[in-house]
């Protein structure tokens, strides 16, 4: 019997057919890496989770793979689809022919991104053990059952599918020398920058991943973006860590979602992990201002050197220049999951004020500093800015962008 839902409305939760088989207890393991199973009563041995982002032409064969590699009963494959395409109809009609349950959950909002997809997933699986897997089968579907078997036999709460572990290649699947260079250098500063947690991990940018329904707790995480391994490893951590080696294969359809945007998202991600949400933002506030400096020296240098306009005024308009710099990568990277809270004019109105506000205090030191210590203009200025910075942000996360609370 093939079980399908839909969730095209608001709701992103699944529902079944009053057949459907009760989702097991929630129940963590007291005692993490014990050999064999827990305790925890399923039906199910394992649920494969597949996030879906227009993958319509991959669909089918995804499936048949799967009902090859798995055996039947005691087996679920739950999509959480963000599509804008009919993907969520194809895998309707695939399922009809499926002997394997296939439960199909889509969302009208992509919170998360990819990995707020795979945490939908995670709630809606009922077996003991869940597998996490792409729909492009670069992930071959074939891999699956040495996952779950790798975990049962060594007590493990975790297992990898490792492209860097003895036996596994991403070669195939990774073409070109800038998608290798990309990934292998996101790999390289994750590892550095998490090495105590990720010490048993060669793979941690990995998508394939096995994980103990009773050594998961949901509630933890905080994805962002596609690097979900990370997240769990990170906010969960994992008792004992296994992986299995496999192959990287190319895409079988369509065309890979990596974009410059996605990995914006990655290095916020990192940074939240790191440092905590907060101080994360703080982080790339500071950079954000950094990078104004140079529309506001280079306003400034051209106004007061080649223009001949006295530096007070010329401070005034390149403080201008540089807040319209700052505001656009504020809004479109660093608050854009928060975006929804406040109007577009509210949001640049405020920011601008406070872009501007900072000048009373600016302004008088910068006289100070110019007419009275007889500092370089654009030294000086860049002394203004710094002092001002704490100021700005305290009152740009806590007022303009205040998260609401539920």
């Amino acid at each position: 019997m093939t079980i399908t839902a839909d969730s095209s409305s608001t709701s992103s939760t699944p529902v079944a057919s009053p057949t459907a088989i009760p989702a097991p207890a929630s129940v963590r393991a007291a005692l993490r890496g014990t050999i064999g199973e827990l305790p925890v009563a399923t039906a199910l041995k394992q649920t494969i989770v597949v996030p879906t982002y227009n993958e319509r032409d991959n669909i089918g064969t995804l499936l048949e793979r799967l009902a090859a590699a798995l055996p039947h009963d005691g087996t679920e494959v739950v999509f959480v689809d963000d599509s804008t395409d009919d993907t969520p109809d194809v895998i309707r009609a695939a399922a009809a022919d499926c002997p394997i349950p296939v439960t199909v959950v889509h969302r009208e909002h992509a919170t998360g991104g990819l990995g707020g997809a795979v945490v939908e997933g995670l709630r809606a699986a009922r077996g003991e053990w869940i597998v996490v897997m792409d729909a492009d089968l670069q992930h071959p579907p074939e891999v699956v059952p040495a996952l779950v078997a790798a975990g049962r036999r060594d007590g493990a709460d975790l297992v990898v599918g490792s492209r860097y572990a003895g036996g596994g290649s991403s070669r195939a699947g990774l073409d070109g020398g800038y998608r290798r260079l990309v990934s292998g250098g996101s790999t390289l500063v994750t590892k550095v920058i998490f090495r105590n947690n990720l010490i048993q991990v060669s793979d941690p940018m990995s998508g394939l991943f096995a994980i103990r329904a009773s050594s998961l707790e949901t509630e933890e995480l905080r994805p962002l973006g596609y690097k979900i391994l990370l997240e769990l490893i990170v906010r969960n951590r994992p008792g004992r860590i296994v992986e299995v080696p496999y192959a990287f294969q190319p895409r079988h359809a369509g065309e890979s979602k990596s974009s410059l945007a996605e990995g914006v998202r990655f290095l916020k991600h990192l940074a939240i992990l790191r440092f905590g949400a907060k101080r994360a933002r703080m982080l790339v506030f500071a950079l954000i201002g950094v990078s104004g400096l140079l529309p506001n020296q280079g306003t400034l240098w051209f106004l007061h050197e080649v223009a001949n306009v006295h530096y007070l005024p010329a401070a005034i308009i390149a403080n201008l220049v540089a807040v319209g710099w700052n505001f656009a990568l504020t809004d479109t990277l660093l608050y854009r999951d928060r975006r929804q809270h406040r109007r577009f004019t509210g949001r640049i109105t405020r920011f601008f004020v406070l872009g501007h506000a900072d000048l009373l205090l600016r302004l008088p030191l910068l006289a100070l500093l110019v007419s009275g210590l007889h500092v370089g203009v654009l030294i000086a200025n860049l002394i203004t800015l710094l002092v001002s910075f704490v100021v700005r942000f305290l009152i740009l996360d806590g007022v303009i962008y205040r998260a609401r609370r539920p």
